[in-house]
């Protein structure tokens, strides 16, 4: 079998974490913050857990983050 190939974009925006979970940046947090709610820049710090059937898509561009 030939080598599968990574989604160069996916490589760098998704981590696994230590129990397999998917580890995501949070979105919108990079330009116009002025005109963004303060609760909301504030809720969106750091990196959040993605969900069951979003996880699932990430791992498909990642082959070699599965096992």
């Amino acid at each position: 079998m030939p080598k599968l190939k990574t989604k160069s974009g996916a490589k760098k925006r998704f981590s696994r974490t230590a129990t397999g979970k998917v580890k995501a940046n949070v979105a919108h947090k990079r330009h116009r913050l002025i005109s963004k709610p303060k609760q909301m820049k504030r809720q969106a710090r750091g990196t959040t857990i993605l969900q069951k059937g979003d996880a699932g898509l990430v791992l498909s561009y990642m082959p070699y983050l599965r096992g």
